[in-house]
């Protein structure tokens, strides 16, 4: 895997990436829009998109977000092939969560993902540089 240059505009409070999932049974590829947040310990995707996706089979009606909180996760998936910051990812394993809808995306990125490359977020040239360790 190179190095992959990926930019983001730095004027937002988070930084926003498009990335996308391929459905291992239709060959179908996703398109998601998430936040990178290098706080998080693990990567998180809106259970209503796996859903929509077709990599879960339905939304836990009965799971809330706690209050204070503005993700509730709940459950594991793997996604069989990802791409996320240009980055080919096989057989990920994610949490499927209740993400507020107030935020607009589709799931955070967390550091599991970054642990596996050295990462480097120039927000002066408003890009994430994302090299295989």
């Amino acid at each position: 895997m190179p190095l992959i240059i990926t930019p983001f505009e730095s004027n937002l409070h988070h930084i926003h990436t498009t990335f996308f999932v391929t459905h291992p049974k239709t060959g179908s590829k996703h398109s998601f829009e998430g936040i990178i947040d290098t706080g998080a310990p693990c990567t998180e995707f809106s259970d209503v998109i796996l859903v929509r996706a077709g990599f879960i089979r339905s939304v836990d009606q009965e799971i809330k977000i706690k209050s204070g909180l503005q993700t509730q996760k709940y459950g594991k998936t793997i996604l069989p092939k990802v791409k996320i910051c240009g980055q080919d990812l096989n057989n990920f394993e994610v949490f499927v969560s209740k993400l507020d809808e107030s935020w607009g995306i589709d799931a955070l990125i967390g550091l599991d993902f970054f642990k596996r490359f050295r990462v480097t977020i120039d927000y002066k040239a408003g890009h994430l540089v994302t090299e295989p360790l």
